[in-house]
Parts: structure tokens; C-alpha cells; sequence
């Protein structure tokens, strides 16, 4: 059974199915049918609330740059029908009859992840996204319950366990907290994991959706934050985002200006890179890590570039999600949101293509409303 709104009729459609206490109910959003199709409206089921689960109607949803990747199965992972989308924000609309956490009308949001096993190590540790029996993600991932593929938020509604559901601060403005859920905590995490603090060196690698959103988080913390970048043109962009100081990654004289100076490095960067010139501005004991790359780093890293200085070169996945509530905590009382550009779902592979060619400041988000259009 279900808890749902008084005069839930007049609500999305899928609630008067709910009312009536059938298994499923159908749905809409874009999907890919395959690698190479565009994405297309799609009408599907998705299953009523269990005990512990939380229906919401989605509002917003981000466009990650991953969702590209798996649409066009550039990972070797994706199963289709595929409907990307792991940004959420939207309002409950239905809970199951043991959820305590989130009530009918409540804003909210689904991050990258809908399940995990929750009794390993890292789960008990709250870090759901290492969980050792591999988290269950918000689209193109067997559930752990029934075996169907979950879907993603490029849709009108979601239902998920009320574990991996986060409230939204209600001083967050729910379009540019969307992007928050990825990435924002893909860069607060590794931050706070480090114990970055006020006066410490930190340099952004990158400029885009994660490398804005870090040089923000880093200057919250008190960090001084340099960011690094190819383009001389994004000098101005970068202190406009808060960047203390901007490095032409691409100019030897400033590298070598900058070398045994910096504490942290936080890489953005998606594609493969020469990560040793970075490893020389690290001082000792300075750590370089990898949020955007997971694919081989190529060219090799000369480990003696790590060797000579006690350096560290770690990665870090996204957040779990008791920290996933506190990056939304922290952007509400710090003022931190994400730079977006408000997005018609029905230009999905339109956007596809400007986020390509790196032609987005810095998050599409996708209104939802425009899917009933």
C-alpha cells in the first residue's frame, strides 16, 4: 500500500493507478532503442512504490556527460532501451507504507545511484558508491529486487528506496541544484575526503561542469585555488568563478613557475592526458587526484615522479549518500550552485551534441515540463 496526496487524482496520471493499488503504472521520457539511434520518446512501466520505497514526480533532471557515453554504449555497458538521467529533483508524490524519511510534497533528489547491497564494509561506512557487491545505478542496471533495468530521470517520474533519496535545501534554487547530485559531490567528496582547509594550494584541472563546481567548493573551503587550463580565453571565466589565479597548462614557463607549489590537484579532465607536468607542481606530500578519466592513463606516469616526493595519484567516484545530503547542506549555506542552461527535452540530442563540442556553461538541465509539451 501507499500513502499518496489527498486529491492525488488531479495529479501526474500515474497516480490514480497508484490509488487503485496496481503493480505498475506507466510512465514517459526520452530513451535510446540502441547505440547509434537518436533518443526518442518512450512509454514504459514503472513499478508502484514497495514498503520502502518514495515515488516522485521529477521536476528537473541534469545532463551529465556520462549519460552520452552510455546512450552511445562508448563503455561497453548500456542496455536498451536506455534512459539516461541521474540529476533528479522533483516532488514525492507517493511513499510506501514503512517510509519515515520523506512525506507527500516534499522537494527532493536521486543522485547516481538507486541501490546497493548495504551491508558490506563500504556500504556500512556510507560509501554506497564503493559497495563491494557493485551499487545498483539509477539507469541501465539490473534491480536488486526484480531483475528489470532501471530507468533514469529523463522522465515524468522515478520511484526509489527512501535510503537513496536526499532532501533539497529550500534555499537551493531546484533547477541549478540538480547538477549538485553528480557533479557537485564528484568534486566536494574527494575535497573533504583529503581535508582540504583554509590556506591550502589547490589547483582545478579543467573547465567544465566538475572543474567549475570545484574551483567553487575549494574556495568555500578557504583553499587558494589556481585553475589549470588549456585556453588563455578562460583565464577571465575562471576568476569570474573564483579561481585566485589561472595557469595555461599549455605555457612551459608557467608550469615550470608553478613547480613544488601545490597541495592538491583535483582533475577534471575526461580524456586522456599527460598527468606527469601536474605532478610536478605537486610539493611533497601533495596529492593528484582523478575524477574524470577511468580509462588508461596514456602517456605512462613516471613513478619516480611519485617516488621522490611521497606524491599520490588516487581517483574517487562520486559520493555516498549521507554525503550526498551534506554537499546540498553546504551549497544551500554557502551559496554554491551550478552554472546552467535551462534545456527543452525535446532538443535531448541537440544538447548531445553541444556538450561535445564543449558548448555548455556549464550543466544542461532539462525542465520536465517541457516533456508534456
Amino acid at each position: 500500500m501507499v500513502a499518496c496526496e489527498v486529491g492525488a487524482e488531479n495529479g501526474p496520471p500515474h497516480l490514480s493507478l497508484l490509488l487503485r493499488g496496481l503493480p505498475m503504472y506507466t510512465a514517459i521520457g526520452y530513451a535510446a532503442q540502441s547505440a547509434t539511434t537518436p533518443l526518442a520518446p518512450l512509454s514504459f512501466e514503472r513499478r508502484s512504490p514497495r514498503a520502502d520505497d518514495v515515488a516522485i514526480e521529477i521536476l528537473y533532471c541534469g545532463v551529465c556527460h556520462s549519460d552520452i557515453h552510455q546512450a552511445r554504449n562508448e563503455w561497453g555497458i548500456a542496455v536498451y532501451p536506455l534512459m539516461p538521467g541521474h540529476e533528479i529533483v522533483g516532488k514525492v508524490s507517493a511513499v510506501g507504507a514503512n517510509v519515515t524519511a520523506h512525506k507527500v510534497g516534499d522537494l527532493v533528489g536521486v543522485g547516481c545511484m538507486v541501490d546497493s547491497c548495504r551491508h558490506c564494509a563500504a556500504c556500512q561506512s556510507n560509501l554506497e558508491q564503493y559497495c563491494l557487491e557493485g551499487p545498483t545505478m539509477t539507469y541501465a542496471t539490473p534491480d536488486r529486487v526484480d531483475g528489470s533495468n532501471t530507468m533514469g530521470g529523463y522522465s515524468d517520474s522515478i520511484v526509489v528506496s527512501e535510503h537513496f533519496v536526499v532532501k533539497i535545501p529550500a534555499k537551493l534554487d531546484l533547477a541549478s541544484a540538480a547538477p549538485i547530485l553528480c557533479a557537485g559531490v564528484t568534486t566536494y567528496s574527494p575535497l573533504k575526503h583529503y581535508g582540504v582547509k583554509a590556506g591550502d594550494k589547490v589547483g582545478i584541472l579543467g573547465m567544465g561542469g566538475l572543474g567549475h563546481m570545484g574551483i567553487k567548493f575549494a574556495k568555500a573551503m578557504g583553499a587558494e585555488v589556481t585553475l589549470f587550463t588549456r585556453s588563455a580565453s578562460k583565464a577571465e571565466e575562471g576568476r569570474r568563478q573564483g579561481a585566485d589565479h589561472v595557469i595555461v597548462s599549455t605555457d612551459a614557463a608557467q608550469m615550470k613557475a608553478a613547480a613544488g607549489h601545490f597541495d592538491f590537484l583535483l582533475d577534471t579532465i575526461p580524456v586522456q592526458h599527460d598527468l606527469n607536468p601536474y605532478l610536478d607542481v605537486l610539493r611533497f606530500d601533495g596529492v593528484h587526484i582523478l575524477v574524470g578519466l577511468i580509462e588508461p592513463v596514456d602517456p605512462p606516469v613516471n613513478a619516480a615522479k611519485l617516488v621522490l616526493g611521497r606524491k599520490m595519484l588516487a581517483g574517487s567516484l562520486i559520493g555516498g549518500i549521507a554525503e550526498t545530503q551534506e554537499v546540498l547542506d553546504f551549497c544551500a549555506e554557502h551559496g554554491i550552485t551550478c552554472d546552467i542552461e535551462m534545456l527543452d527535452i525535446r532538443q535531448i540530442n541537440e544538447a548531445f551534441t553541444r556538450m561535445i563540442a564543449g558548448d555548455v556553461k556549464y550543466r544542461f538541465v532539462i525542465d520536465m515540463a517541457t516533456l508534456k509539451a
